[in-house]
């Protein structure tokens, strides 16, 4: 039995499979024209540089020069091998694919991981909702006043009170146990002489990526033991600073609405469905990181975090406010009332209360700022009040908008009975002293993929090469020109990666494919190829172009190696010291030069 999937389901796959859409279930995406833009997923910025091309059903960033189609992109993004990107799109397209195509040598450990953890999930739901063994889960949901959609949505479960339910199972469906540690599923104990399972009598909560798929689990006791709550350890699938609880089940809500509002667990997310609000999401135990919110950004413009209201909980908003900014998101922050975290305050005041008074009346993230940093401090105290005002001037030189500027800055003035243009004067020397340190720091966020070089950058190339990249654009999408060109140049570009495309193209012609960009590089095993041909792709092109721009083209091609030939020759006349020989060298660059024309 064979792993190898049959050519025409491949590509009835990929034509079947839009990349706007697909890539929409990760990006942002708006319309720009033929194409659509958005945050890049491989690297992080602040302004888009990422396009995609449903004309073409090809994407490419102009900031890190990814590029593709709609199979690579999975690739890339996820980590998956053709095959598994394959059979992920062809499962969205609900294309059946023949069995030869589930060999188990196609199917890498990763996937068998996130099977491990759907089977899990499922028994865990079982358990609680159809088995006496989850009784004692079944009563403490009922105290928590959850819902039968609540459970049913999130697909709440419960671990029951043993040591091998979950080992059991996983071993009579033939998963390797060694690979189920690993996944951070069950344990091995000290002796190495067993296993258990890591999660025991406590309520199952599965934690997705962000395509629905299950990749760890929270678990909440029902008991006085400790923790509270017990995530899953990271593993090849679960990345904790890189996952946010509820994303796949909140992006159609966040993209309708575009915003989504952050909370601390996933009870305060569940809770908030359940009152009606569904563009919710929430970090897992842990302070927000910079890939979270690149994420974030990624689906949503506008922020609003809902953290409790403790110390703790408003340092940690503090926090998160700064690195969601940071990113570019648009940043609010709901105040909390003390003693309550957002399950508590639904439970007891409800769901309208809860939309209105607390998510309806958030901050704007200057506000919040102002009063954070006034926390504890003594504003009847001459110091601590004039420390204060520094803090707030510190916080407003940072804001873009003028208007903003001058809103607080008046806010200040009325409050504290201070001189308007002293502030604005005070808020200015800040912004300088601040601004002289920036040009020595880094502005790039991404540590994984070096910037290449800008679009503007690209457009200096030299003439030979402009002229090769857009040839080589009009061959991808026009057979007859890349006939032209084989007839009249062959292979004989000057750009070794440039000199390999054609080759490829005129291969991909001469088995009989039509011209289609996106078939075509998906045949490129070669990244570095792979990347360049996905960006000449997707240059702009004159449609209505005449023959001799192509003609013109062919010859800058030709000609570039005499041109160097003559640049050789006039710097070897010019160190020429024998004037009969300097003579014969002019000759010879005038034949040349002749030649040319």
């Amino acid at each position: 039995m064979s792993n190898r999937i049959p050519d025409e389901k491949v590509e009835l796959i990929r034509r079947s499979s839009d990349i706007v859409e697909v890539i929409s279930d990760f990006v942002q995406l708006k319309k720009q024209g033929r194409q659509y833009i958005g945050l890049c997923p491989f690297h992080g910025e602040k302004s888009p540089s990422f396009s995609v091309s449903p004309e073409k059903q090809l994407y490419h960033c102009f900031g890190c020069g990814a590029g593709g189609n709609v199979f690579s992109f999975l690739m890339e993004l996820e980590g998956l091998s053709f095959v598994e990107s394959v059979k992920k799109l062809g499962g969205r397209a609900n294309i059946e694919l023949p069995e030869v195509t589930v060999h188990e040598t196609s199917v890498g450990p990763q996937e068998i991981m996130r099977s491990a953890h759907e089977l899990a999930a499922k028994l865990y739901y079982h358990v609680l909702t159809l088995t006496e063994q989850g009784s004692e889960g079944r009563t403490y949901v009922k105290d928590r006043a959850f819902t039968k959609e609540q459970l049913e949505h999130f697909q709440i479960g419960f671990a029951p009170d043993r040591w091998d339910a979950l080992v059991t199972v996983l071993n009579k469906r033939n998963f390797s146990l060694d690979e189920m540690v690993k996944a951070s599923l069950i344990g091995e104990r000290e002796s190495k002489d067993g296993y258990f399972d890591r999660f025991r009598n406590r309520l199952m909560f599965p934690i997705w990526d962000g395509q629905g798929n299950v990749i760890a689990f929270g678990g909440r006791t029902i008991s006085d033991e400790k923790p509270k709550y017990l995530n899953s350890s990271d593993s090849p699938i679960f990345h904790k600073g890189k996952t946010l609880y509820g994303l796949h089940l909140a992006r159609p809500s966040i993209r309708k609405e575009g915003s989504a509002v952050l909370f601390e667990g996933y009870i305060d997310v569940i809770a908030a469905w359940g009152a009606g609000l569904s563009n919710t999401i929430a970090t897992l135990g842990t302070a927000l990181t910079e890939d979270q919110a690149r994420v974030i950004r990624r689906n949503a413009e506008t922020v609003t975090i809902c953290y409790d209201s403790d110390k703790a909980g408003t340092k940690a908003a503090f926090r998160s406010a700064s690195i969601l900014e940071q990113v570019g998101c648009i940043v609010k922050v709901a105040q909390m009332p003390d003693g309550l975290d957002p399950d508590d305050y639904i439970r007891t005041y409800g769901a309208d209360r809860f939309k209105s008074d607390v998510i309806g009346a958030s901050l704007t993230l200057m506000s919040f700022k102002m009063r954070y940093l006034r926390r504890g401090k003594n504003m009847q105290n001459e110091a601590e009040r004039m420390s204060y005002i520094e803090e707030v001037l510190t916080e407003i030189s940072t804001l873009s908008r003028a208007v903003e500027r001058d809103h607080y800055l008046r806010q200040l003035a009325d409050e504290f009975s201070l001189s308007l243009d002293a502030l604005k004067q005070e808020q200015y020397q800040i912004f300088r002293a601040n601004r002289k340190q920036e040009p020595y720091q880094s502005t790039s966020t991404d540590k994984r993929v070096p910037i290449r070089k800008s679009i503007e950058a690209k457009r200096l190339l030299p003439a030979y090469q402009n002229a090769e990249r857009f040839l080589l654009a009009h061959m991808m999408r026009d057979v007859d020109i890349a006939e032209l060109v084989q007839e009249r140049i062959g292979g004989e570009f000057n750009v070794d990666e440039h000199q390999a495309l054609a080759a490829y193209l005129f291969s991909y012609y001469g088995e009989g494919h039509v011209a289609n960009p996106s078939q075509f590089v998906q045949g490129l095993q070669d990244e570095k190829l792979l990347r360049i041909a996905t960006e000449l792709a997707m240059l702009s092109l004159n449609e209505e172009y005449q023959e001799q721009e192509l003609l013109d083209y062919m010859n800058l091609i030709e000609t570039y190696p005499k041109r160097v030939q003559i640049q050789q020759k006039e710097l070897e006349m010019k160190r020429e010291q024998n004037p009969l020989e300097a003579a014969k060298l002019l000759m010879e660059i005038n034949r040349m030069k002749q030649e040319l024309q």
